[in-house]
């Protein structure tokens, strides 16, 4: 897996890691059991503190995404929707919605770009519509 990380980004590295293996496990790189990189390994690849690494896996630990454990390591988990990643993910993707609508984009703009990420990822759209 290789991870692209922009270190002159004004977004936080642990965020751009933590979004690129999100990423990953949504376009089917990384399935349940992938193993990631040691945090230390990972660090050093990308000449970082290995806290940022850290702090990356455990935002995926608290969302579900990833277990660590001292053995086997971080390792990519089931992701099954609870309640309370609904609520969250729903408020993140209010706010980005909200973005778009304050720059002017149309809204059917809007949602042919939901609908194309949503595609790339190899998500059917089809077996969601009644």
């Amino acid at each position: 897996m290789i991870l692209n990380v922009d270190l002159a980004s004004e977004v936080p590295i642990y965020q751009q890691i933590r979004d690129r293996i999100v990423e990953a496990i949504a376009d089917g790189v990384l399935t349940e059991g992938s193993p990631l990189p040691a945090t230390r390994a990972l660090a050093a690849d990308f000449g970082i503190n290995f806290h940022t690494v850290n702090k990356a896996y455990d935002l995926l630990r608290q969302q579900g995404l990833i277990r660590l454990n001292r053995k086997t390591g971080a390792v990519v988990t089931s992701t099954v929707a609870d309640s309370p990643f609904c609520t969250e993910w729903t408020a993140r993707a209010r706010t980005l919605l909200a973005e778009a609508v304050a720059k002017g984009l149309p809204a059917d703009g809007v949602l042919k770009t939901c609908e194309s990420v949503l595609n790339s990822f190899g998500t059917d759209l089809s077996e969601d519509t009644p």
